[in-house]
């Protein structure tokens, strides 16, 4: 399982939050609360400033040795960014396969699996959930993209909660459900448009990925990851299952459920 961060709030410099004891980059060499303690494939930021789209730098290097990524940490002041840590699951070690990903003015990043995706009939089953406009968009290979562009093409830049949860609830239409149970969908993640901010987390069986809120030590912002990043005492509360949390300008965080209607066993499946 991969590790990430988002935050919204001030501007701060990325590096208070990413380089610091126990922060992300920390992380990608020793997270506590993952089943792979070393997410060493690759990483990545995504981030908001003067313009509309957000900014995106990815790599294959481990976060623990990207110079880059720890100067440009140093250097940009956001309100509102991403970072995240890959341990990979699908898709080989690529910066196509690394998030966050961006199109317009939307940013999505992911921790979970669609355990059956390396099953040629849920792969390509995936593949064809994303709509010819957005194909063009597709520079990776990983389960992660494929449900980012297929959201895009079910209404994620109206209503992020019912675009995603009909992606998901299609790509449990691709499952015959003995496999499935075997073979879990997985769904942590966080997308933007550059206001509004959405986590998620879900999953068909009982053991969705972690996620966490805090507020920054001074109030002026609010911290999403997949678990706790900092030293200093912050107070973390763990996001429950099947929950969608909105954190909107002047609204502080909203939590709702986040409902994914299991298909019908005569649904499309897949072995």
């Amino acid at each position: 399982m991969c590790r990430f961060l988002a935050y919204a709030g001030a501007p701060v410099f990325l590096d208070s939050l990413l380089v610091r004891p126990n922060g992300l980059i920390a992380q990608s060499l020793a997270a506590r609360q993952a089943r792979t303690v070393v997410n060493g494939d690759g990483c990545g930021v995504g981030w908001y400033a003067e313009r509309p789209e957000p900014g995106l730098y990815r790599g294959i290097l481990p976060a623990w040795s990207d110079a880059n990524l720890a100067s440009l940490c140093r250097q940009i002041r956001s309100g509102l960014f991403f970072a995240h840590v890959r341990a990979a699951t699908s898709g080989e070690v690529s910066a196509g396969n690394c998030h966050p990903f961006a199109v317009g003015r939307n940013l999505f990043m992911h921790n979970g699996q669609i355990g059956a995706y390396a099953g040629a009939a849920v792969r390509r089953g995936l593949e064809a959930m994303i709509p010819d406009a957005l194909y063009p968009h597709r520079r990776g290979t990983t389960d992660s993209e494929a449900i980012f562009l297929a959201a895009l093409g079910r209404g994620l830049e109206t209503d992020p909660a019912a675009a995603f949860a009909a992606t998901l609830s299609e790509i449990l239409a691709l499952h015959d459900p003995a496999v499935l149970a075997d073979y879990p969908v997985r769904f942590a993640a966080v997308h933007s448009d550059g206001e509004a901010v959405h986590a998620f987390r879900w999953s068909s069986d009982e053991a969705p990925p972690s996620l966490w809120l805090a507020a920054t030590a001074d109030e002026a912002g609010l911290v999403i990851a997949s678990e706790p990043c900092d030293e200093a005492g912050l107070e973390w509360t763990a996001v429950p299952p099947s929950a969608v949390l909105s954190l909107k300008p002047g609204r502080g965080a909203l939590l709702s459920a986040f409902d994914v209607v299991a298909p019908a066993r005569g649904g499309r499946r897949a072995a």
